[in-house]
């Protein structure tokens, strides 16, 4: 069964890469403020592993608040960052780019703490999932590591300590900007890791 794998750049989709070797990984810009790292994470990702990568890109932005779209978040927002059904349109666009190459599944980066999100839980993949497999191109949606911590997937992926290293996390820019939610998770996780890591500024 061909394989595709939602990219981010992330330390999660960056391990699943590793891990599962996917067929062709899609990486999206949908106007998120740190997106070009995240493309040349993903990007040096896919040239190790020899992985055909494809960028994506659509202009969200007006409809994503906090910080990683650089404005003030929505007051209905669940955290600071917040794009409402960011990962529904992600999965749906990369799904439509997919079919063109006849892709069956498509992997994405989702682990055991993405359930404080209702799009990180397994009733989302199994219902996003149906949807899918119900339309045209009868694709399914898996999330291999849902069930994993961060720390366990990187573990059980094999992703050398370098490779693991060229992820960036960060939602307020192309830098890390070391007090962002996502910076707060890398640097712990490195910590788990067993990593040094000199947080102090």
């Amino acid at each position: 069964m061909k394989t595709a794998l939602l990219l981010s750049g992330g330390m999660d989709s960056n391990a699943v890469a590793w891990w599962a070797e996917p067929d062709m990984a899609y990486t999206v810009n949908y106007g998120q403020l740190a997106a070009q790292a995240e493309i040349e994470a993903s990007t040096a990702i896919c040239a190790r592993l020899r992985i055909p990568h494809e960028v994506l890109t659509i202009d969200a932005r007006p409809f994503g608040s906090g910080d990683m779209a650089g404005m003030q978040a929505d007051e209905r927002a669940p955290a600071t960052d917040w794009w409402p059904y960011r990962n529904q349109l992600l999965i749906t666009l990369v799904a439509m780019r997919a079919m063109a190459i006849n892709v069956k599944c498509l992997l994405i980066g989702t682990v055991a703490s993405d359930v404080a999100h209702k799009d990180g839980t397994a009733k989302f993949v199994t219902n996003i999932s149906r949807l899918l497999s119900h339309q045209e191109g009868g694709m399914l949606v898996k999330a291999p590591a849902i069930e994993m911590t961060t720390a366990q997937l990187i573990k059980a992926s094999g992703i050398p300590r370098a490779a693991l290293l060229w992820s960036h996390s960060c939602h307020k820019a192309d830098v890390p900007c070391g007090q962002c939610r996502g910076c707060n998770k890398y640097f712990d996780v490195l910590k788990e890791l067993g990593f040094y890591v000199d947080t102090a500024r």
